[in-house]
């Protein structure tokens, strides 16, 4: 049984791919301000209501400018914004992403000096962390924090955000999770302790959990009948 899930495991990591900060070149291990800055910012683009491959496809258009701080956010301003957001395929959502995006840089700048490290340093705590992120701007929901939060665990100690629906639905679908369990916590616990049992070589627990994240978006796509996004 074990080892049926381990090459399942394998195969949805080989097929789906890792960390989505990984894939667009962003070093978070480094934990250089400019990094965390740039993730940061790819969060609140797939936090967004439309599919990942717009997003992937927008965020390396803010790269090639270098914006990679919120001081040069700001530079841009809010037109600047719209224009790389159409560029890449946010025409519904550009003002919208463009203000919260401004309002964030904005808030970030003047209440921790630009820097996300600062908001790390002073949170109590992983949940107090979250509200920090969150009170960033306006529109910054639980999932963009969920995207955020989830690539820096193991790297942030209090980067430990608990199972997005998506996740949790797929890992319910591919028996990694005994399907009664219905606790966010001991989902998240009973993944991490399959993880433990089954290290895929080349790969950590936030490459599985992307991986996840991965597959419950085809799902989605494809509307598989019996795959139920959800808790409960």
């Amino acid at each position: 049984m074990m080892q049926e899930k381990r090459l399942q495991m394998e195969k949805i990591l080989k097929e789906f791919g890792g960390s989505f900060a990984q894939q667009l070149n962003i070093d978070l291990s480094s934990l250089r301000e400019q990094e965390l800055f740039k993730w940061f910012l790819a969060a609140i683009l797939y936090g967004a209501p439309i599919p990942e491959k717009i997003a992937s496809k927008t965020f390396p258009i803010f790269a090639q400018r270098k914006i990679d701080s919120p001081a040069k956010l700001l530079n841009i301003g809010w037109e600047g914004i719209v224009s790389l957001l159409d560029e890449g395929g946010y025409v519904r959502y550009d003002f919208k992403t463009a203000t919260k995006l401004l309002e964030m840089a904005q808030r970030l700048q003047e209440n921790y000096g630009g820097e996300l490290q600062k908001i790390y340093a002073e949170a109590k705590n992983s949940r107090d962390l979250e509200k920090r992120l969150q009170s960033l701007a306006r529109g910054i929901g639980p999932l963009t924090i969920n995207i955020f939060l989830r690539e820096l665990r193991g790297i942030w100690k209090k980067a430990d955000p608990l199972p997005s629906d998506l996740c949790v639905a797929a890992a319910r679908y591919l028996r990694f999770i005994p399907q009664n369990l219905r606790s966010p916590q001991k989902i998240l616990a009973a993944l991490k302790s399959l993880w433990q049992k089954c290290p895929i070589p080349g790969y950590n627990f936030v490459d599985f959990e992307a991986a996840l994240v991965r597959f419950g978006l085809h799902m989605r796509r494809r509307g598989v009948k019996n795959f139920k996004i959800g808790i409960n």
